[in-house]
Parts: C-alpha cells; structure tokens; sequence
C-alpha cells in the first residue's frame, strides 16, 4: 500500500466537483498521489453533499463498506469533508470508520489533516461552529481558492471558477444556507486572474459558479459589480473561448443586465439553468420561493426572446409537503410551456434543520412522489424530443470531454467521443481521442431526448 496514495470520492454539485479539484490539487501540492481505488489508498476522503436525505443515505453506505475495509487495514484514514460534514460535525466522528470531519470552510486545512492523522492516527473536527453569525469572510479559504489554476481534476479544457459563495435565499426545504453560509462575492481581479491563469493552462470552457449565482455583487470604491460585469471582463480573456455560469435563481435584479451580456458577448453561452422547484403559486409561498409561476415564465420568456437559441433547464421539487394532484398538475403545465431542454426532477425529502421540515408535515406517500417523479421526467423527455429533432442535418460546434463510457455507435474510425455544445447537449460521435478539450464541428445524423449523434 501506498502511503502517499489519496481516493477521494465526491458526491453532490458542481460546487462539490470544483471542492474535490481543489483538495486534489493541494494534495498533489504536497507530494501526495490521487489513486483509482480506495483498497490502494492509505487515505479515503469523501466529498459530501447533504440537500437531499438519499444523498447522506449514499455516504453512509460507503462509510458502512470503508468501516468493513478498516477491520482488516486499520492504518486506513477516512476524512469526510463538504456539506454533510458541516451539518452533522461531532455525531458524523462517531461513526466508527471516521477520522477526520471538515466543513466547506476548513477545506484548505484538508490536506494538512490528512497527513497529521497518517502520522498520528488522531480524530479531528474542524467545522465553522456559528456558520450564519461568524464573519463570512473567509481569507484562508479566499488564498486557498486563489492560486488554483489547473485544471487536470476536471474535464479537459474545462474548468469551474467560484465567484461567491454561500447563500441568503433560505428555501423552506434548503439546508445550503445553514452549511454553506452567508453570502460573498469575490473581488473581481481575482477572479479575472485566475481565469486568465486557467487560460494559460489550456483551459477553454469556464463555469462561474454560485450559489445563486447571478445575485453576484461586488463593490469596490464606489463602483458596483455585477455578475454582467464579469462576463464582459471574461470575454476578452484570450484562450477563454465558451462562457457558462450556475446556478441562478429568478431573481429581477440585474436580470437584464445578465441577458443583455449573454447577447452582446459572443463567447458567452446561450445556456440558462433556472430552477423554478414549482408551477403552484401556494407551493412555491411555502418553499419561500420569492416568485410566482407565471413571474416566473415571463422572466424566461425574456430570456428567450433576448438571447437567441437559448438553452432553458430547470430543476423541480415533487411531493413537496402538502402538494395537491392539482398543484402538481400546475407543475406538469409549466415544464410544457417552459420548453426546457433538460430538467431535474428531485422527490422532496424533509432536511433537519430546515423550516419546512419544522413546520411543515410530509404529507405526501411515497408512492406518489415516485410516480409523480416519472411522470414530469416523461413530460420533459418529450419536449427534449421536439427540441432535439431540430438539430438533425444540422452542423454543431461541439467541445470534446473524451471516450464515451457507454457504446452508442456502431464501430467507425477512431473511438466513440462524447461532448457537449454551447447549449450543454450531448454530443456522441468517433474520432480520435486526441481531441479531448479541442473544438470540432460535428453533423447531426440522429438524436434521442437528450442526446445527438453524429459525425465529424
């Protein structure tokens, strides 16, 4: 076994992903290897996510097997760091695999924890104690962040970049709020260096990441910021080719500014992922969602007639406590009329901590969540149909991830290659996987709801 070996694990979203690249960089840092399997590692860190109970389910069944691989490799290390660690601190070092709990915020201590406890063998906690009442700033965390520019975690030519963090929404059903904390905005010359930085290293493709990410704001020296202002700026990055930023919530504020941006920058993707969670005015009231359905389709009919080709996607929360088959039946006539190319359906699951699980009863069986789950994903998959069946003939620009891990095609030359557009659709066709993180334009020959095929 390699004492220097490191598995990490990661579940959850794309602040998760960015969370995991930056841990295995700085472990790389420090003279450590990122291994393919945990029976290789003499350390297992495990990147948490704790919105939605059956993801804290999947953690528990990994610590279940890590506990079991422990009995006969006691040296093992297990650190679980992220969201889950943050929510649950004391109680997750409980559990009999753990040695090492960290919050979001103590992540650049990561690896300095890791290797203390290689050395001793110790259990540590290291979470933020009062997450809403201690200041938000975070230097440490700000330094940390700063300095990354690789981009080998991640998909080549790509690259996600953190613009604020935490959240002040306060979703009834949302425990973000309570792990991640308050809200920050970075300032925007870092930013602006680190991607220039990240272009230098190849990469093509940058993801602004947030929370909510539109409700970016900066000020410095008077003068305001706003996420509209960091497209602009990222645009005339050389090397920086395709914008993206996630995730935002229908906000009005600078919502115009926004879309104004993604018309006038070219490099800026026609790609917004607005959740609306529901199409039922009492339900969304009860989330603390601070819109109605039908603010909500005008901001994206908005959208669509401001930004040409734009890509909507959506996220929904079913069976949310109390919701009717009327107030479902709401949500199914928004997702028609949204035309998305893709949505998230998730099952509501109450989140200690939160108000909804406070104030709210689970009302809804099972059952019904699980069938009103199939029912919106197949309301979705025929709108994705319509839309992707306006792609055959047509030529695509496409940027290449790599190998595809599922066999669609039948054999050509090269290798089967999965990418995705400016829009975010997937794109499988052969090639030379030689291409991975290149641009290449592909002609559609067929399609399915999510998914276009084709040749170079």
């Amino acid at each position: 076994m390699n004492r220097k070996a490191i598995h990490i694990k990661s579940f959850g979203c794309q602040m998760n992903k960015l969370d995991t690249a930056l841990v295995a960089a700085s472990l790389k840092d420090s003279g450590f290897s990122i291994a393919e399997n945990e029976n290789d590692a003499i350390a297992v860190l495990i990147n948490t996510c704790s919105v939605r109970d059956r993801a804290e389910g999947k953690v528990f069944s990994h610590l279940g097997n890590l506990k079991r691989i422990k009995r006969s490799k006691p040296e093992l290390v297990v650190a679980v760091f992220g969201c889950m660690a943050q929510r649950l601190g004391k109680e997750l070092l409980e559990h009999e695999a753990v040695d090492i709990v960290c919050g979001p915020g103590q992540i650049p201590q990561l690896t300095k924890l890791v290797a203390e406890a290689i050395e001793g063998k110790k259990q540590i906690l290291a979470v933020t104690e009062k997450i809403r009442t201690e200041s938000a700033e975070n230097p440490e965390l700000e330094k940390f962040e700063s300095v990354y520019d690789r981009s080998d975690a991640q998909i080549p030519g790509q690259a996600y970049v953190r613009v604020m963090r935490g959240c002040n929404n306060f979703c009834s059903y949302c425990i973000v709020p309570y792990v991640r904390g308050p809200e920050v905005s970075r300032a925007p010359e870092l930013i602006i260096e680190q991607v220039k930085r990240l272009a230098g290293k190849g990469v093509k493709l940058v993801t602004l990441l947030g929370q909510a990410v539109n409700a970016y704001q900066y000020t410095d020296g008077g003068k305001e910021y706003c996420l509209a202002d960091l497209l602009y700026s990222i645009s005339e990055i050389d090397g920086i080719e395709w914008i993206r930023f996630v995730t935002s919530y229908p906000y009005s504020r600078y919502y115009d500014e926004i879309l104004a941006a993604m018309r006038d920058c070219e490099k800026v993707c026609g790609y917004l992922h607005m959740p609306a969670q529901s199409g039922s005015d009492r339900i969304l009231k009860a989330m603390n969602r601070k819109y109605t359905a039908g603010e909500y389709l005008e901001m994206l009919d908005k959208a669509k007639e401001v930004v040409p080709n734009l890509a909507a996607v959506g996220d929904f929360i079913v069976g949310f406590a109390g919701e009717t088959d009327e107030e479902f039946e709401a949500t199914v006539e928004l997702v028609e009329k949204a035309k998305y190319r893709n949505c998230f359906v998730f099952q509501y699951s109450p989140r200690p901590g939160t108000k909804a699980e406070e104030r709210l009863q689970d009302t809804v069986a099972a059952e019904v969540k699980r069938a009103r789950n199939i029912e919106l994903l197949a309301v979705q998959e025929r709108v994705s149909d319509e839309l992707a069946k306006e792609f055959l003939g047509k030529e695509i620009k496409v940027l290449v991830e790599g190998p595809s891990k599922k066999p669609f095609l039948n054999s050509g030359d090269g290798v089967q290659l999965v990418g995705r557009t400016a829009g975010d659709w997937i794109a499988i066709f052969n090639g030379d996987e030689k291409l991975a993180g290149e641009f290449v334009t592909v002609k559609v020959t067929r399609v399915s709801p999510l998914t276009l095929f084709g040749e170079l």
